[in-house]
């Protein structure tokens, strides 16, 4: 029954230890230990340990191969060798290091052979952890060369990041809270510990910082700035007078105007104003302030801005000009923000007010051209018995005369057999063929019962 018992122990764990890749025992491949603290390499079997007889060793395999302890699943036995001795907790064969110095960094191996129940071949296993010891790095110290002034495109700088203490020490890089990768203008050396940036440019100004870490620490530096000179840049002339349109300034008649020089430059830009004349060019005020009334030009006239930095030995230059003509204020804003627009716009405008008129014209001719015709059929298809009856003379009842009339020219040559065959044929007193309805109806004579405005 034992020897059973144990073969199906054996088949179990054989079974697990496959399903788990052969794992007999678990440990870390790497540890990182500060100097002067401890550390235990853990060993965690992948079974239960109780029934399964073992025995193996601890080993330094580098810098130096050194025989650490062996031991059985009842007993060790230490290098009495060694100063500072690795402990065993057995069953438990962790390996714990009371105190790291520098001799205790380096690769350690352990050996151990398994006899499982039921078994008399031993399994064997073998596991390698590296053990690093750092030494805490202390806050970084962030350094530049030249201290000079740089400037852009022809200068360059190297910044070095250096600690007081701390071993197996990595930098990063940071500039306004953004990290510095490299680049073709940055090169870094092989522990970040340096950065060089050639050549700089406008865009390498701002606030830099270096981080400082081991594996068991970490330190920032304090910010330090990194200015350049360049420019000038994007130059223009501005004014809160009068109307600007593209490069041309329109300032109403006797306006004092305040015009401003403004460039992206570092340093500020040294300006000179320059005016156009019959006989060339002068100067004719420096700073980044112009002023000029306008009722000194009788004309259009052209000025020029020319920025220069003194450092950067860049200049630049650009072009306006002056008119003086009446405007109203309230529209300086529309022009200046819809110039743009302002033909599109007054195209839409009259082809909307055009459009409109057509069909006001059209609606009106056509409404015109159906009074004068239900009022023309309403003469002709009036009854014979009505246009026979007894005359009278349209007078003889006054409520019948009241009423709304309308005068409308009839235009053109009516045809004769039209108008004899209807009552127009009695109207022998008509002869002007430009007559008016009204005439027309007045002579019509009516029965008591009917009226033309029924």
């Amino acid at each position: 029954m034992e020897c059973v018992g144990g073969t199906m122990f054996l088949l179990m764990c054989t079974l697990f230890l496959a399903v788990h890749g052969m794992e007999y025992i678990s440990l870390e491949s790497t540890q990182h230990g500060r100097l002067g603290g401890s550390m235990l390499l853990k060993v965690e079997p992948r079974f239960d340990v109780q029934h399964v007889k073992f025995q193996g060793a601890w080993y330094k395999i580098k810098p130096n191969y050194t025989l650490l302890v062996t031991f059985t699943d009842s007993s060790d036995i230490q290098n009495i060798r060694l100063k500072n001795k690795p402990v065993l907790s057995l069953p438990d064969v962790s390996l714990y290091i009371e105190h790291l110095d520098e001799d205790a960094e380096g690769e350690y191996k352990l050996e151990i052979n398994f006899i499982f129940p039921g078994s008399s071949t031993p399994v064997a296993v073998t596991k390698i952890v590296t053990i690093t010891v750092s030494v805490p790095v202390s806050k970084p110290i962030l350094s530049k060369s030249p201290e000079a002034e740089l400037i852009e495109e022809r200068d360059n700088v190297t910044l070095t990041c250096s600690v007081e203490s701390g071993t197996n020490v990595q930098y990063t890089w940071m500039k306004d809270n953004i990290m510095i990768v490299p680049s073709e203008r940055h090169m870094f050396s092989e522990d970040h510990g340096t950065v060089i940036i050639n050549p700089v440019s406008k865009d390498d100004m701002g606030q830099y910082t270096c981080e400082a870490k081991n594996y068991i620490s970490r330190e920032v530096s304090d910010e330090t700035s990194l200015s350049v000179y360049y420019g000038p840049y994007n130059l223009a002339v501005n004014s809160e007078q009068g109307l600007k349109t593209g490069g041309v300034f329109t300032v109403n008649p006797g306006e004092l105007v305040f015009f401003e020089c403004l460039a992206d430059s570092n340093p500020p830009n040294s300006c000179v104003w320059i005016s156009k004349t019959t006989n060339g060019t002068e100067v004719v005020m420096t700073g980044t302030r112009f002023e000029v009334t306008s009722y000194e030009l009788a004309q259009a006239k052209e000025f020029w801005c020319r920025a220069f930095n003194n450092v950067t030995k860049k200049q630049d230059e650009t072009k306006f000009t002056l008119v003086v003509a009446r405007f109203e204020k309230g529209t300086e804003k529309h022009f200046q923000e819809g110039s743009a627009l302002s033909p599109l716009t007054f195209i839409t405008v009259s082809s909307v007010v055009i459009i409109i008129c057509m069909m006001f014209v059209f609606l009106r001719k056509s409404c015109h051209s159906r009074r004068i015709s239900t009022v023309m059929n309403t003469i002709y298809r009036r009854p014979m018995t009505e246009q026979r009856g007894l005359h009278r003379s349209g007078h003889e009842d006054a409520t019948e005369d009241f009423g709304i009339y309308e005068f409308v020219s009839v235009p053109g040559k009516m045809e004769s057999t039209q108008a004899s065959c209807r009552s127009l044929a009695r109207l022998d007193s008509v002869k002007d063929l430009h007559t008016t309805i009204y005439d027309v109806i007045r002579h019509v004579p009516e029965t008591p019962t009917l009226s033309l405005l029924k």
